[in-house]
């Protein structure tokens, strides 16, 4: 990556992380950059846990791109592990540039190196430039995914 650095998210990044997730058509139906406390604790959730990885791009010293790493393991296929991909962000003034790209080959080689089998995402139906990106990455669309809100 050029300017950028990519580290494990800290407590003080956890503001400009919630302004990227809020900062898009479906973050701003259900993300609040003015209440970080439920941020803040789920922060502490993920840094406890060792099969979980939230990391920030850094430009200038500002968080201008997030993603979080979940490693699962399994038993399917043969007990392989999973990198899981979710809440990936680039901040509105370095999207385009190719940092996006640069930061999900990051993910995929920390998958590799921490013995995933797979990587994998999912992406809502809304986000169609988002499923070419992906794509142009080599993410192929296999499996159509369910939720349900509780």
């Amino acid at each position: 990556m050029n300017d950028y650095i990519i580290r494990r998210a800290r407590r003080e990044d956890i503001g400009a992380i919630v302004r990227m997730l809020a900062d898009d058509q479906l973050g701003a139906t259900r993300d609040d950059p003015h209440d970080l406390v439920p941020y803040l604790r789920a922060f502490e959730q993920i840094d406890a846990d060792p099969n979980q990885l939230l990391v920030v791009v850094i430009s200038d010293d500002v968080p201008v791109g997030t993603l979080q790493l979940t490693i699962i393991p399994g038993l399917a296929r043969r007990g392989a592990l999973r990198g899981q991909i979710e809440a990936v962000r680039v901040h509105i003034d370095h999207r385009g540039s190719g940092l996006g790209a640069d930061l999900m080959r990051w993910a995929i080689d920390e998958s590799r190196r921490r013995g995933c089998a797979l990587v994998q995402l999912t992406s809502d139906v809304s986000r169609t430039d988002a499923h070419r990106f992906y794509e142009r990455l080599g993410f192929v669309p296999s499996h159509t995914g369910f939720k349900l809100k509780l």
